[in-house]
């Protein structure tokens, strides 16, 4: 596990500007993060797992959804979203009905209990995550929104390159 260099810490021991560096250690806090994020979803009043969480997400974002446009954006099989779908509304969360113009198209859509759900785990998630910023020093914090947003800026330009045209590690 590679280690981010910590406040004061020297230049020569850090990554430097070496990309491949930076992305290693990167890698070891996002690993962090998503630990820490499900952590936080999983101290929510109803476990789901991380799979059922993506799928009330999706529902939710999207408005009439049906079951093959949420195995696509889950990448799964329409078989395997049927399944998810029907323990989702077993647990009265998720809601399927009939499309008022489409006979044989089912639309998916949140119940209330499935909202309450996904707003308890959204405040639980930033809660932890504020615990954690809280432990920064405020320049830190102002550093990591700062790389975030030009993270977050380069990743909608576009990559300049895949993954499986780097070559071999």
């Amino acid at each position: 596990m590679t280690h981010l260099a910590g406040p004061g810490d020297d230049d020569a021991q850090g990554p430097g500007d070496d990309p491949e560096a930076i992305a290693r250690e990167l890698a070891d806090a996002v690993e962090s993060l998503a630990d820490l994020w499900s952590l936080a979803a999983q101290e929510a009043a109803l476990r789901l797992s991380p799979h059922q969480l993506r799928a009330l997400r999706a529902v939710e974002a999207a408005r009439e959804l049906n079951l093959t446009a949420l195995a696509e954006n889950l990448d799964i099989g329409l078989p395997t979203a049927s399944r998810l779908c029907d323990r989702l509304e077993a647990a009265g969360l998720l809601e399927r009905a009939l499309h008022p113009h489409k006979r044989r198209e089912v639309r998916l859509s949140l119940t209330t209990h499935g909202r309450n759900v996904l707003k308890d785990v959204a405040a639980r998630r930033a809660q932890a995550l504020a615990a954690t910023l809280a432990a920064m020093g405020p320049e830190e914090r102002t550093a990591l929104s700062r790389g975030m947003k030009a993270f977050l800026a380069a990743l909608d330009a576009g990559p300049r390159s895949r993954p499986s045209d780097a070559g071999p590690h």
